[in-house]
């Protein structure tokens, strides 16, 4: 079966979404609208409601460009997916969190938090941050080099899935009439002491319902592949040709035995921008609508923001694409919008059109049937094992997914009926991790 995630930003993943007469605005300061859009993917069996994230507000561009933007703010992720676990049963909660500008004892004690308060749902995207404004908040002057944010990550991570086997699963007793509360031998204390981080340990949350949770990364440089096959147990990737998505997908799944992991252990799910309608006439109306909403001057800043270059706005917009240096910001992103422009031999603004929703992601306009013939030959063809869904704006994009796209998959046999599993991970049909203190004991007594 393929797995489906909800992508979902403030007022959805159109830079104009904001505008359209019947989407959420006030999104980012409406719990009621996050609570409509989070029921609206359970009720489509979509396997999680994944929340991107950044930590800053962006002061680049022209005052009139950052007066336009329309995703500006948003809730803090863990607080809001908390929030959400208490109106879903089924959906999965995937936040994205930086290793960058975090500890990872704080971090692990809030995801485990959430899987329990959400009976085991819980997923966290681990990003490096690529957004060089947040570090402005954080303390310093300047973003982290690409190599180091990724070397911490590595330990980043190793510390908080140490943290999440701090209990063996049957260690709290309970006993009111025997007075004992755990038994301390199903404790474990981590005692990390590495490059980065120094953490004893253990966690005072107890172990997750799932085992642990869900593990997320998104990263398509040859850095980022080999994090996300020593890793992830998701992989969010982007890409614009079923092509690219074959060679990513084969690239990650060559990657895993190196690390002494198998293909059942890791899923790709690529973004996937879908434009649907009953008539594929109606569903090129809705694409050219949303188009037409998009300011010059706010094309621009994303797109800059989006690859990491800044002053694109003294560039010709109907010239070309020039030539453009690595960046220490989102590299694979805008190596693949570079690549994209080239290619298809985009002026400036067709590039600042064409980042506009999808910003690298598949893009798919059509009929029910269409769309699904899409998502069908991707999956059947050797290139991911479901998406990561975009609703270009928010509620209406999500609802037609859910109303049009869905019932043709299950039509094919391709999507789920029903939940299978309480859990985020049973629902993704990922192996229950075993404790790294277990792990030890067995291959000592395998010995």
């Amino acid at each position: 079966m393929m797995h489906l995630g909800a992508f979902v930003h403030e007022t959805g993943q159109h830079v104009a979404a904001w505008r359209h007469p019947e989407a959420h605005f006030h999104s980012g300061a409406s719990f009621a609208d996050a609570v409509e859009v989070a029921q609206t993917a359970e009720r489509g069996k979509f396997d999680f409601l994944f929340l991107a994230d950044t930590a800053a507000v962006s002061l680049s561009g022209t005052p009139e460009s950052r007066g336009r933007m329309g995703k500006v703010v948003k809730f803090e992720p863990m607080t809001i997916l908390s929030a959400l676990a208490a109106v879903t049963k089924h959906l999965g909660l995937v936040a994205t969190s930086t290793t960058t500008f975090n500890e990872p004892y704080t971090l692990a004690r809030q995801f485990a938090s959430l899987d329990q308060i959400s009976g085991g749902r819980s997923g966290w995207n681990l990003v490096t941050s690529n957004n060089e404004d947040d570090a402005l908040n954080y303390s310093l002057e300047q973003h982290p080099a690409h190599a180091d944010r990724y070397e911490r990550a590595i330990e980043f991570a190793e510390v908080v899935t140490g943290l999440w086997d701090s209990w063996d699963e049957d260690a709290f007793i309970r006993d009111k009439d025997s007075g004992v509360f755990f038994d301390p031998s199903k404790l474990h204390p981590l005692h990390h002491k590495g490059k980065h981080f120094q953490v004893r340990g253990p966690l005072n949350v107890g172990r997750s319902p799932q085992g642990r949770p869900v593990l997320v990364q998104a990263g398509a440089s040859g850095t980022g592949r080999d994090v996300a096959a020593r890793l992830a147990e998701l992989v969010f990737t982007a890409q614009t040709t079923f092509e690219q998505g074959k060679e990513f997908y084969g690239d990650v799944m060559g990657r895993l035995p190196r690390y002494g992991r198998s293909p059942a252990e890791v899923l790709v799910m690529p973004g996937l921008y879908p434009v649907v309608a009953p008539t594929a006439s109606e569903a090129q109306e809705k694409y050219d609508y949303l188009q037409s909403l998009i300011h010059p001057s706010v094309g621009l800043a994303v797109l800059e923001h989006t690859i990491g270059v800044h002053d694109l706005d003294k560039l010709p917009l109907d010239g070309p694409v020039p030539v453009m240096p690595d960046t220490n910001g989102p590299l694979s992103r805008q190596r693949l919008l570079l690549d994209q422009a080239r290619r298809d031999n985009l002026t400036l603004w067709e590039l600042c059109l064409a980042n506009a929703g999808p910003r690298g992601h598949v893009l798919t306009i059509g009929t029910p049937s269409q769309v699904v013939d899409e998502m069908e030959h991707w999956f059947k063809d050797g290139a991911c094992d479901g998406f990561n869904v975009m609703p270009a704006w928010l509620p209406g994009s999500l609802t037609d997914f859910v109303d049009l796209v869905i019932p043709e998959l299950q039509r094919r046999g391709l999507f789920r009926t029903e939940y299978e599993a309480m859990t985020l991970r049973g629902n993704l049909g990922l192996p229950q991790p075993i404790s790294r203190f277990h792990a030890d004991r067995f291959a000592g007594a395998a010995q």
